[in-house]
């Protein structure tokens, strides 16, 4: 299989979720917020993967928009289990930047992959246009 950083990127950043998910619930009893946790930052990966074998390129750039989504609630819920000291600041600094990280590589893909999908548009529209004017010129 292809090496591909943001498949690679969120799965691995899904297991810190769930490990930091685990200790959560087992050494600080957290279980609401957890709860939320695990689910936003699991789905951050689990939308890429469905996105990259997605049936189209407007597929790919729905998917990947829920799990950018997905990334910054997932940012929310650090930062609240950070404020309300259920982790520290050591856990809070390493896990905060997968975070971010994941969350600017997934903004790019979508900013390329918006701007190539507009360039396909327009030149999809310039070739109507031109298959228009080419059959009203013969007739």
């Amino acid at each position: 299989m292809r090496e591909n950083v943001i498949r690679d990127k969120s799965f691995d950043f899904a297991v810190r979720i769930v490990n930091l998910y685990k200790y959560l619930i087992g050494n600080e009893k957290e279980f609401v917020l957890s709860k939320q946790l695990l689910r936003s930052g699991t789905s951050v990966g689990a939308n890429v993967e469905e996105g990259l074998s997605g049936q189209s390129k407007k597929d790919f750039v729905a998917k990947l928009s829920i799990s950018l989504k997905e990334a910054k609630e997932t940012h929310y819920w650090l930062r609240l289990l950070y404020k309300c000291e259920y982790i520290d600041k050591k856990m809070f600094d390493s896990i905060i930047v997968d975070c971010d990280e994941v969350i600017v590589i997934l903004t790019r893909i979508l900013k390329t992959s918006r701007n190539n999908l507009e360039i396909r548009n327009v030149k999809c529209r310039n070739l109507e246009v031109i298959i228009l004017i080419s059959t009203f010129l013969h007739f």
